[in-house]
């Protein structure tokens, strides 16, 4: 055994609505949008990940599935956590405000 840990990519909040919503469901983009009132492309462009959950379409998701708008959003909010944080690493470290904080 070693003590190595896998790290994983970050799960995208597409990822999630495709595998575990919209494929369990068969459901098309095409009929969770007109569902939701929202444009066709909007839920394609999730689930591809290529865009991610505005406050709107966790409302309307959350209306059709069951679930919260915080479900989706927490989901988002992680999604972007873990992509920026590496982004920005090095400019994160030099940050030190204990000289400005300290009375």
């Amino acid at each position: 055994m070693t003590n190595e840990t896998t790290q994983l990519s970050p799960m995208h909040p597409g990822e999630v609505l495709r595998e575990e919503f919209m494929e369990p469901n068969r459901l098309t983009a095409y009929a969770l949008a007109k569902a939701c009132r929202i444009p066709r492309t909007r839920i394609e462009r999730i689930a591809r990940e290529e865009s991610g959950i505005t406050t709107d379409t966790a409302l309307r998701l959350a209306k059709f599935f069951g679930t919260t708008a915080q479900f989706w959003l927490n989901l988002q909010n992680r999604y972007e956590m873990e992509t920026t944080e590496p982004e920005i690493r090095a400019e994160l470290d030099a940050i030190d405000g204990s000289n400005l904080l300290a009375a």
